[in-house]
């Protein structure tokens, strides 16, 4: 059990939360929820211990796993001894022990030091150690070839996944775990939500995959308000409760407040009259309807549209017998395919299964988004594409969205100047206004492109978008950085988008809800499937 009481965190005049206390208990899952900036990931190092409240106490277990945000702190180990790492006891007891084999001569003392470090071995279940942890980074899609690499060999996505498995090895009685699903693929993700819906100690997670909450939380704990209200059932019933809860309070207020000023209105004409034993009763029922007093939500909900200046025609694209290989890794082999106005087509797959691979292959012959563009973004020097043809259709008009978009963004302008380049015939009104439903505020226009966040990039590049009203939108993973309620904006607005759509997403929802179509990218062959991804799991199953 994690037992918080008391506890206040708050940076300047910003306070994050004020005396809070709450529970988290075996057997259930929490999801931690709450915009951007809400403290968060500020309440988790908390719970962990990681950093100190400045008010309150914390209760945790003896044993607990914690996703490392740090991907370069095991290069130098062995990928299957990070993942051991995960149990502190277990590590320290091995390396003890080795250390202990590893001397010429023991001495007596040695040998009774050995008896008690192979006890704790046994106890933590040592013995089956790196089969265990080949397990879980099987499951994660870690395959075994790479188990005895060293992490340093590893590319970032791998990395998180051999962190994410250290977290969860070694039983640990709670995990904590902050943005697990980054950098996974679907099938990872599904992998690791049956995996938590067995596990029976405390869970407390952060994300921004609603469906991930959903499919894993039986509670949500939300910060907001400057405090931590716990609701049960997943994300979706949190929002319900939580509104619902809203309505009523000001309702309440609403009723109150009338009844109030009828008072204060008989008290007025009265006060001075012969009805004082009236108008003391009345003042009486005034302090006792007093107002419930509303805090400030912390929750920010951006507005995203996206219209075509113009359609295109009806046929966007064609692609015939499209192939490319890195040296001997044959990624895309005789890819041929048809795009119609209007459809929206989701590339799924294993990560490294050639995505993006496909998404520069395309735009490589694009009339609106430059190669100079693609070579930033892929770190590409080579072609972009090794056989075939792909043909853009009649005024075509691509917005395109790098999964590594920094590079896109010009460094020493101001947000306002980079973003009015995109249009200069837009007015001083209409830059502003877009950079205000993307949540920027007034004075963050002169904000330099050099200090923005991963968020705050995003956000921008959607702002370009909306200026310049492309008919077709090449989308690569463009929930990274988003918080839930930016992710929710912008598949809403993916829905009512009346243009073409390819997206790369690992979000399960954006999917759901707004493609029609899939390509599924399975060992060097893409299935074309045209329906909804609820569809394309039915048949593929």
């Amino acid at each position: 059990m994690i037992s918080v009481s008391n506890v206040s965190m708050r940076y300047g005049a910003k306070v994050l939360f004020e005396e809070v206390s709450t529970a988290f208990t075996p057997g259930k899952r929490y999801g931690l929820t709450g915009p951007n900036g809400a403290g968060k990931t500020t309440f988790m190092k908390i719970v962990t211990g990681e950093l100190e409240p400045q008010k309150g106490t914390v209760v945790r277990p003896r044993k607990f796993g914690t996703l490392s945000q740090d991907q370069f702190a095991f290069d130098a180990y062995r990928v299957i001894d990070s993942v051991i790492m995960g149990n502190k006891r277990l590590w320290k007891a091995m390396e003890e022990r080795e250390k202990i084999y590893a001397k010429a001569e023991m001495t007596d003392a040695d040998g009774m030091r050995l008896g008690e470090l192979e006890g704790i071995v046994g106890e933590e279940d040592g013995y089956s150690a790196e089969s265990d942890a080949a397990i879980l980074l099987q499951g994660l899609d870690i395959p075994d070839e790479l188990h005895a690499r060293a992490m340093g060999e590893l590319q970032g996505g791998q990395k998180v996944r051999v962190l994410l498995a250290q977290a969860l090895f070694g039983h640990p009685q709670a995990l904590l775990l902050d943005e697990p699903t980054n950098h996974l693929d679907l099938d990872s993700i599904h992998w690791l939500q049956e995996f938590l819906n067995n596990y029976d100690g405390v869970l407390i997670v952060i994300s921004h995959d609603r469906h991930f909450l959903n499919s894993v939380c039986t509670h949500i704990a939300d910060i907001d308000y400057e405090t931590i209200i716990t609701y049960t059932g997943g994300y979706d019933d949190m929002v319900m409760a939580k509104t619902q809860v809203r309505s009523q309070i000001e309702s309440q207020n609403a009723q109150r407040e009338k009844k109030i000023s009828q008072l204060n209105e008989f008290i007025a004409r009265f006060s001075a009259g012969t009805r004082s034993s009236q108008v003391q009763s009345r003042r009486k029922e005034v302090e006792r309807l007093q107002v419930t007093e509303l805090a400030r939500s912390n929750i920010q909900r951006p507005f995203l549209k996206f219209e075509p200046k113009r359609p295109s025609g009806k046929h966007v694209l064609e692609l015939e017998g499209v192939s490319k290989s890195y040296g001997d890794n044959e990624v895309i082999r005789n890819f041929t395919a048809s795009v119609i106005r209007g459809e929206k087509i989701a590339l799924m797959g294993r990560n490294g299964a050639g995505k993006t691979t496909l998404l520069n292959a395309l735009l490589a012959n694009s009339p609106t988004v430059p190669e100079a563009d693609l070579r930033k973004t892929s770190g590409s020097s080579g072609p972009l594409i090794d056989g075939g043809k792909v043909i853009w259709g009649h005024e075509a008009f691509v917005g395109y969205f790098a999964q590594d978009h920094r590079p896109l963004i010009e460094k020493n302008l101001t947000v306002f100047e980079w973003l009015f380049q995109w249009d200069t015939t837009a007015s001083n009104e209409e830059i502003r206004g877009l950079l205000g439903q993307m949540l920027f505020a007034r004075d963050e226009a002169n904000k330099l492109t050099n200090n923005l966040s991963g968020g705050e990039a995003a956000r921008l590049l959607f702002c370009k978008l909306m200026l310049q009203k492309p008919n077709v939108l090449v989308l690569d993973e463009p929930t990274n950085h988003l918080d839930l309620e930016s992710i929710n904006a912008l598949n809403i607005a993916l829905q009512r988008y009346q243009g073409t759509i390819l997206l790369v997403t690992h979000d399960h929802d954006v999917i759901d809800e707004v493609a029609t179509r899939i390509w599924h990218f399975e060992e060097h062959k893409i299935v074309d499937f045209k329906g909804a991804y609820e569809e394309y799991q039915t048949v593929s199953a």
